[in-house]
């Protein structure tokens, strides 16, 4: 029975090859999306999963509640993690962490690593597995673990384990062995290093010279929870912790009007889950979990399957009046509704399994260019697991149902002589089809005018004025073994003869993201006037507004020919409101190192930060003999490309072991506009195939419409019914129904455009021309894929039409 199940379904699809092209090439194009983003989403669920006690980790933060509202922050200060574990109960195991990177050599062979300075603890917290080796890494001072990727980097195809590597530390080169190898760190990891080094091996001014202090903060905390102990219980029982070694901060706090949390409390250690890390969204001074994006990607594939479905359960329920009398027949003969049922049925499950496994090929064959245009590592190895494969089954089983069984239900309900005399419940099919086509076109309209909105927040936020030239400014890193004030000397020493480079100077800070992909904030408090104020600290080498781009409001930048500056700060305009001041160059900022810093310019407030910040105050010290971390070069605007390689060659003979990461600012700000970027071209990657797959499924209704109305079509064209009129007659119903739908998406989308931009402190204004314009376009392509078939039909012979049974 089976058998001749298939064959008949088969024949019948056959029959009807371009109404099976078109539900194959619409549900394979759907399943083939839907994999690719349903990948993608996944992926991102699945961060930090693989930890084996991941239920039970948590990084430690804080909430301080300042006159400006509650902040959040993580970094602790150094004896922070050792008292928490000894003073509050229910600490299991805990950890320091402080990424960066370091410069690894062996002889000459020299490289940056990807650094990860932790406490011995941290590996039996983290599932980051021994495969080679002390099962226990970093135990020493002078022991390193490093990844099977670095070790491969490092040594090729020797053996790594014993090995003796140098780091370079404190501008000197220090020796580590190798005691341990690791399994490279999973894509789908918050925490990333290619090497582990003792959290007490880090410099002079990260570890040494924090020891005992308070006032201080560095590195990260995480802890394990022991069995039993809640989130709620350990954050209420740190409140006395914080009474302790905060005293003065809360003092401060309380002096300077800050308003306390509804517990009384003025800083308040806090717990995040690991698996959240990836989350994270900051409300009234918490981190709040926010999956928000990840199953927006979900959302959208979920749609995509939709709109194929309703494709195909429109197509099936408009071509049930050409099975009429075969229905008839066949139940005249004895056939139940049942085994109608499965007859139907069975032909929707060969077109869904032909779709599924086109799908499944052509996002195998897709894969490569996916990672690459939405900047991931997702793959079909990172989601195989039993409970998304189980659940991938459901779901393709539940829409096979649904779609194939709807239609194949109501064919097979048709009652005998109603079939046999070619009688339908046409209005009652007409109103579901339509419902489901504005449906489609209101989730098309809604995903276009989404990508309207992103795109425009997208280009407002690229060419925002940030206070800086970004055009012509080339920063890299001061990635090399020579102290950074000397690698600057010789940088100069190379490019003062070159009349393409107007200026040069180094910050210890890059602006928007570096090839290095490397970014951080330092803030400083200090005591002003009675009262507790903070600032982002910059320390700079000479040239440095003049370099960048930086305009000077009030007073003057620093000057090579006034030694006193080296005691001075240039601060920005939030700065100078934070101060308070009639006359803030009169100011003097006292940062607790005992040496007072007058402050002799103001910068027009610049975006130093991610643009999702608004500008905070800034503090910008001369410091030419520090660790400046970044050269800065401005060009001339005539040759960029030219220029880039004339800086390019000057530090490969200054550093010739240095790999080169240079890039021009604006660069810099479009990588910090990653997510951005990403979720733009996602949606857009969506609407596209939304509208595809709608103007298939319309196509496929308007053929089955104007084959139904041919009759009707001959015989006005006899009385005298012009072409326009007739295209006008066929279209109308369908723009009617498009018209429905940007009426219910419209609203829709303005609500959920506003709710994201509410995330930007700088952001565009919607008007309703956004929206319009996703309506015409939807409009637009609605008549262009009817206008085929509905002019054709109108300009056809009527005798043809009229002949026609």
């Amino acid at each position: 029975m089976i058998k001749n199940y298939l064959k008949i379904a088969w024949r019948n699809l056959w029959k009807e090859k371009t109404f099976t092209i078109l539900n194959v090439f619409g549900l394979s194009v759907a399943f083939g999306a839907a994999i690719l983003l349903s990948i993608y989403s996944l992926f991102g669920l699945s961060y930090n999963k693989f930890h084996k006690n991941a239920d039970n980790l948590y990084q430690v933060y804080h909430t301080s509640y300042t006159p400006k509202g509650p902040e959040p922050g993580i970094s602790q200060p150094l004896p922070f993690a050792a008292a928490l574990q000894d003073e509050v109960p229910g600490v299991e195991k805990i950890t320091r962490y402080n990424g960066g990177g370091v410069l690894a050599s062996i002889g000459e062979n020299q490289v940056h690593l990807q650094s990860a300075f932790v406490d011995p603890e941290f590996f039996s917290l983290f599932t980051f597995p021994v495969i080679k080796g002390d099962q226990n890494p970093v135990s020493g001072k002078s022991e390193v673990a490093i990844t099977e990727k670095a070790a491969k980097i490092l040594f090729g195809k020797e053996e790594a384990l014993g090995k003796s590597v140098n780091i370079f530390i404190d501008e000197q080169e220090v020796p580590f062995t190798v005691t341990s190898i690791l399994k490279n760190v999973p894509e789908e990891s918050n925490i990333r290093f290619d090497i582990a080094l003792n959290f007490k091996s880090q410099s002079y001014h990260a570890y040494e010279r924090n020891i005992g202090r308070w006032d201080n903060s560095n590195h990260e905390v995480y802890l394990q929870l022991a069995e039993g102990i809640s989130t709620a219980q350990f954050e209420k029982s740190t409140r006395n912790f914080s009474k302790l070694h905060y005293k003065d901060e809360i003092e401060n706090a309380k002096r300077d009007g800050a308003k306390a949390s509804e517990n009384g409390d003025f800083i308040q250690q806090r717990l995040l889950s690991v698996k959240d890390l990836n989350f994270v969204k900051v409300e009234n001074g918490m981190a709040v979990p926010s999956r928000t994006y990840p199953y927006l990607i979900l959302g959208i594939a979920f749609l995509i399957l939709f709109i194929a479905s309703v494709n195909f359960i429109n197509m099936n329920i408009a071509k049930s009046s050409q099975r009429l009398r075969e229905i008839g027949m066949r139940k005249t003969l004895g056939a139940g509704n049942a085994q109608l049922f499965f007859q139907f049925w069975g032909e929707s499950l060969l077109i869904f399994l032909g779709a599924l496994l086109l799908g499944l090929a052509i996002s195998y064959i897709l894969l490569e260019p996916f990672q690459t245009l939405f900047n991931t590592r997702a793959s079909f190895g990172n989601v195989m697991s039993l409970r998304n494969i189980s659940g991938f089954i459901a779901a393709i089983a539940f829409i096979t149902f649904i779609a194939g069984g709807y239609p194949a239900l109501l064919l097979s309900k048709l009652g005998t002589l109603k079939a046999l005399k070619g009688k339908i419940n046409i209005n009652g099919g007409n109103a579901v089809r339509n419902t489901l086509i504005v449906v489609q076109f209101s989730i098309a309209i809604l995903l276009i005018s989404g990508t309207l909105v992103l795109w425009n927040q997208l280009e407002f936020m690229r060419h925002k004025d940030l206070g800086f030239n970004k055009e012509q400014v080339l920063s890299f890193p001061l990635n090399g073994k020579k102290q950074d004030y000397r690698a600057m000397e010789l940088l100069r020493n190379e490019l003062q003869d070159k009349p393409e480079i107007l200026s040069i100077s180094a910050g210890n800070n890059i602006l928007g993201m570096g090839k290095d992909r490397t970014t951080s904030t330092s803030v400083s408090g200090f005591e002003y006037k009675g009262r507790q104020v903070k600032t982002n600290i910059l320390a700079v080498d000479y040239d440095y507004p003049e370099t960048v781009g930086l305009e000077i409001i009030n007073g003057r930048s620093f000057e090579k020919s006034r030694p006193s500056d080296t005691i001075a700060v240039v601060i920005n305009e939030a700065m100078a409101r934070e101060l308070n001041e009639k006359q803030v160059l009169s100011a003097q900022l006292d940062l607790g190192d005992s040496i007072p810093y007058s402050v002799i310019g103001v910068v027009k407030d610049f975006n130093f930060q991610a643009l999702d910040k608004e500008v905070g105050p800034l503090s910008i010290f001369l410091k030419p003999k520090w660790n400046m971390r970044y050269a800065f070069v401005k060009v001339a605007p005539q040759n960029l490309s030219g220029s880039y390689n004339e800086v390019k060659a000057s530090w490969s003979k200054i550093e010739p072991n240095s790999e080169f990461l240079g890039s021009f600012l604006d660069e810099n700000i479009d990588r910090t506009l990653q997510k951005e970027r990403t979720m733009t071209t996602m949606i857009t990657s969506g609407s596209i195939i939304a509208i595809i797959l709608s103007c298939v499924g319309l196509f496929a209704i308007s053929l089955l419409v104007v084959s139904q109305r041919r009759k009707e079509i001959g015989i006005r064209k006899v009385v005298g019914a012009s072409v326009g009129k007739l295209t006008v007659m066929l279209t109308s119903d369908f723009l009617k129904l498009v018209g429905i739908a940007f009426l219910i998406a419209t609203p829709v989308a303005w609500y959920f455009s506003k709710q994201w931009l509410e995330n930007y402190p700088y952001r565009i204004e919607l008007n309703i021309w956004i929206f319009l314009i996703a309506g015409i376009i939807a409009i637009g392509i609605a008549i262009f894929t009817i206008s085929f078939r509905t002019i054709r039909a109108a300009i056809q012979n009527p005798v043809k039409s009229l002949r026609t049974e």
